[in-house]
């Protein structure tokens, strides 16, 4: 999993990087990049935290790295919950105060703004949990905020196939239905990892009875 998550990371990672080389090279500027050279500091943020939260977030993913390291564990998330906080905040900034592309309907935009929430509760409510050591419910947050975090990977996975089947890119409707569905995607994965995880109670099982105050436990012997 880890290795599947960082290669669909490399996208924000890769872009990432791709605009914070223009913006420090001075260009070119165009009618997409005007809005950042205009106002860089929030969109530096976001891709300095986008790509600490993508690439140490899938290592937390790693069972047998939780087990031979948790201190490391706790370090990372240390690190990966301000670096969340700061991609989503950012990331909601830009949507609300930087000029839209024409392409950017109000669906999108609209969509962006529950994502951002989404993801900033997630991250939010699975840092509450770990500190009540609740660690079941800190895993099932805290992957449904990695899994709003990275939709820019996955709407690859949703784009590319419109253009290629088209050939042209898609206007403001399908754009936006086509990202909203890359988030909706990591979101049902991330629910299907955590319904699946151990220790969890299948829908319909019924609820394991706590033994009554004083009463003798079954003994189970070796055969």
């Amino acid at each position: 999993m880890p290795a599947g998550l960082i290669a669909l990371s490399a996208v924000p990672v890769v872009a990432g990087a791709a605009r914070l080389s223009q913006l420090t090279g001075g260009g070119p500027v165009t009618a997409d990049s005007a809005r950042y050279f205009a106002t860089p500091l929030p969109v530096v943020a976001h891709i300095v935290a986008v790509t600490l939260f993508s690439l140490l977030g899938a290592l937390q993913f790693a069972p047998a790295l939780r087990r031979r390291a948790p201190r490391w564990h706790r370090v990372a998330g240390r690190l990966l919950v301000p670096a969340g906080l700061v991609t989503a905040l950012s990331g909601l900034w830009m949507t609300l105060f930087y000029p839209h592309l024409p392409d950017d309907s109000a669906l999108l935009v609209g969509v962006r703004l529950a994502v951002g929430g989404g993801m900033i509760v997630s991250i939010v409510l699975g840092f509450a949990a770990i500190r009540r050591r609740d660690i079941a419910r800190h895993r099932a947050w805290m992957a449904r905020g990695y899994a709003l975090g990275m939709g820019a990977g996955t709407q690859v996975l949703t784009l590319v196939p419109w253009v290629v089947l088209t050939g042209a890119q898609p206007g403001p409707l399908p754009r936006a239905l086509l990202m909203t569905a890359a988030w909706v995607i990591n979101l049902a994965v991330a629910e299907w990892a955590v319904r699946r995880g151990p220790g969890t109670r299948k829908p319909g099982a019924p609820k394991p009875r706590a033994p009554k105050p004083g009463a003798r436990q079954p003994v189970t012997r070796p055969v």
